[in-house]
């Protein structure tokens, strides 16, 4: 593997941090420099804490560069925070929108070795982060206030907060956090669609592969262990079975990942390059021989391509610079889920109003994917193949493992369900964790607390200054005039959001510009303040609700100084129109602040 520039970046970058050659002190470690470690080391830096992330590869990313997934799954109409940054850099990249939907896929895919290249960039431009590539995590010793680390090189790094950015949750498992892997019997959490018994079994892994158009015969040797019927069905030209479901037109599986520049990413899970290992418990030379399986699984499908199917001028690109042409990891759906202080099942996703828990109300990370499960090559497992959801809030509880202290949890290893993992394992959301996570983490530095104590409504406060989102709702964009406000009443539950399903799509609506009536607004604020009363009979309780109401009915809850009450209703000239949810949710915002005002716990009730 061809690392020369990794260590060049390596000591540029952590100029700022040495106590001597090989000995650091950090407030924020960062160990796994993947999408979601990558996003929180950003936003640590940012919010001015000192920051370093150590990343065992060359690159930053992980799944979306390393392992080669760049084409981004949902969150395409949720352009939250660090991923719509992100989003945009790529764009400026590629000089336009329409650019990046190059394949049928995804709205947004691009060159893995771009993407890398973009991070690398956001990452230089944080004075207070440095990164740290290409060197492996050794050991973790837990000390007063904080933890030491050793890594290869003869590395150590002392730090305040740990983030385990990896792949697999390596890291929490070293220091002793409970974890679940595989499947919940429906039992468990009554998830409809659960196994009748749980088992271990997880998603297929996948080694991605990037493709380029040579334009001559580029025919690589027959892999060890071919056999052409691994692949006869992976499209529908060579496959015997016509009514097999999911039979796609082998262009179009083709296309289906189709970058720019003439490369084509094959992630193809029907007959293709899936792949079942189980790495999360094997040890490192267990893991090393699975990778050389999957590899080779890979090799075989990109052989059958060129000599089954005539595509014998698509040949491996050198995108990952590596010294086989794949790319550096392979893709884990699945990891180590963590027992958190929080974790969300499918009816947390399907109806978040109606459970014990209001998790939704503790929000930090949103995402509109189906529970979609990869088990093709796997026959004992269910099929969950886009099983549709509302859109849905990751709680900020996933992140903070039970048991351990100083320690934040991210990527795919967060507290919840399997089914829930089939729909939060995806890159937007995935980076949304780690921004919270990085949001989280600086907090803690700063007022000198340990994650499990931190406020949930400064850590989502500081998130929507970032333009964040909370909670999931397609209607109101960061630019909404209202965003802040509807996103912070939305957290409450006084104003709720409605989940829907539209072909493909995964959404949850606030309608921003319906009106409610008087009726309706006094017993969406009884959420909060169950004795709430208005002297009013049945035909005002159901007229639409006008300022004037409103500021009566917000006034009875909390009285509010007469000079600012004058100095938000100078707003509203004509007080006996309708005015919309909103602007209900500003003046509910503005006038008895319950987000801040009532604070809650990790369970999302209310202290």
């Amino acid at each position: 593997m061809k690392t020369t520039l990794s260590f060049i970046f390596l000591f540029f970058s952590i100029k700022n941090v040495y106590s001597d050659k090989s000995r650091f002190n950090t407030d924020v470690l960062v160990i796994g420099g993947g999408t979601s470690g990558t996003m929180a080391g950003i936003q640590s830096a940012r919010m001015g804490v000192k920051t370093i992330i150590v990343e065992e590869t060359p690159w930053l990313g992980g799944m979306m560069t390393s392992a080669g997934v760049s084409a981004i799954d949902g969150n395409h109409s949720l352009p939250s925070g660090l991923w719509a940054e992100f989003r945009e850099k790529l764009i400026k990249h590629y000089g336009s929108e329409e650019a990046l939907a190059s394949g049928w896929v995804s709205k947004v895919m691009f060159e893995p070795a771009v993407a890398q290249k973009i991070l690398r960039e956001m990452c230089a431009k944080e004075k207070n982060l440095s990164v740290i590539s290409s060197v492996k995590m050794l050991n973790i010793k837990k000390k007063s206030g904080g933890w030491t680390v050793g890594f290869s090189d003869d590395i150590t790094i002392t730090t305040k907060i740990l983030i385990d950015g990896t792949e697999l949750g390596d890291v929490a498992a070293k220091v002793g956090v409970k974890y679940d892997v595989g499947m919940e019997s429906k039992a468990t959490y009554n998830e409809r669609i659960a196994p009748e018994k749980a088992n271990n079994i997880v998603q297929d892994l996948t080694y991605v592969v990037v493709l380029k158009e040579f334009s001559k015969d580029v025919t690589i040797n027959k892999p060890v262990n071919y056999k052409k019927e691994d692949f006869i069905c992976a499209c529908e030209k060579l496959c015997p079975d016509k009514k097999m479901p999911r039979l796609w037109d082998c262009e179009q599986m083709k296309t289906y990942g189709k970058l720019q520049n003439g490369k084509y990413m094959i992630n193809w899970p029907i007959n293709g390059n899936d792949f079942y290992a189980n790495m999360v418990e094997m040890n490192n030379v267990q893991r090393e021989e699975a990778i050389k399986k999957a590899k080779e699984h890979t090799l075989g499908f990109v052989y059958f391509m060129q000599t089954e199917l005539g595509w014998k001028t698509l040949g491996l690109s050198d995108e990952f610079q590596t010294d086989d042409k794949l790319p550096l990891i392979p893709y884990h759906r699945e990891s180590r889920r963590i027992h958190g202080l929080a974790r969300p099942n499918m009816n947390h996703l399907e109806k978040p109003y109606d459970q014990a828990e209001p998790l939704y109300r503790t929000g930090i990370a949103v995402g509109d994917y189906p529970v979609d499960q990869h088990h093709g090559k796997n026959t004992n497992a269910p099929d969950l193949y886009y099983v549709p959801v509302p859109s849905f809030s990751i709680p900020l509880g996933s992140l903070i493992p039970e048991g351990v202290d100083n320690l934040i949890v991210v990527e795919k290893s967060v507290s919840v369900s399997n089914i829930v993992n089939g729909a939060s394992r995806l890159q937007p959301v995935v980076m949304g964790i780690g921004q919270a996570a990085g949001t989280l983490a600086a907090l803690c530095v700063q007022e000198q607390l340990l994650p499990r104590q931190a406020s949930i409504r400064k850590v989502q406060d500081n998130l929507l200054k970032s333009k964040a989102y909370l909670l999931p709702f397609l209607d109101v964009k960061p630019e909404h005039p209202n965003f802040e406000a509807i996103q912070r009443i939305g957290a409450t539950g006084i104003l709720k959001g409605e989940g829907k399903n539209y072909k493909w799509s995964n959404q949850t609506w606030f309608y921003p510009d319906s009106v409610m009536t008087n009726g309706e607004v006094i017993n969406a604020l009884k959420v909060i303040y169950p004795n709430l009363k208005m002297q009013a009979n049945e035909q005002v309780m159901s007229e639409k609700l006008v300022a004037d109401d409103a500021f009566e009915i917000l006034t009875k809850i909390q009285p509010v100084p007469a000079d600012y009450l004058q100095s938000i209703m100078k707003n509203y000239p004509n007080r006996n129109q309708p005015i919309t949810r909103a602007i209900l949710a500003d003046l509910i915002d503005k006038l008895i602040d319950p987000f801040h005002k009532k604070e809650v716990d990790f369970k999302g009730n209310f202290k």
